[in-house]
C-alpha cells in the first residue's frame, strides 16, 4: 500500500537533522529548534540572523512564562479550518 502524502512528509521530517543556531540543547539556551539546513540558511544573511533573534527572543519569553512552545514564525504551517 502505498504511503499517504501526511505519511510521506513526516518521514521527510524524520530525516532532517534537527538543531538550534548554537548547536547547543535548547533547554540549555533557549534558542529555536530546527532543521539544520534552515538554520544555516538564516544564518548566512543579515536579514536571517535577524530574523533568528527575533525568534530566539520570542522563544525565550514563552519558556519564562512557562510555555513549552512558542509562536515565533521560523516553522510554516497550515491553518486548519
Amino acid at each position: 500500500m502505498a504511503k499517504t502524502k501526511t505519511q510521506r512528509s513526516l518521514d521527510t521530517w524524520t530525516e532532517q537533522e534537527w538543531t538550534t543556531p548554537s548547536g547547543k540543547k535548547s533547554k540549555d539556551t533557549g534558542e529555536v529548534y530546527g532543521p539544520k539546513n534552515k538554520i544555516k540558511a538564516l544564518q548566512s544573511s543579515a536579514k536571517g540572523r535577524a530574523r533568528l533573534a527575533r525568534a530566539n527572543k520570542k522563544k525565550r519569553e514563552a519558556t519564562a512564562r512557562g510555555e513549552q512552545y512558542a509562536d515565533h514564525g521560523l516553522h510554516s504551517r497550515k491553518k486548519k479550518a
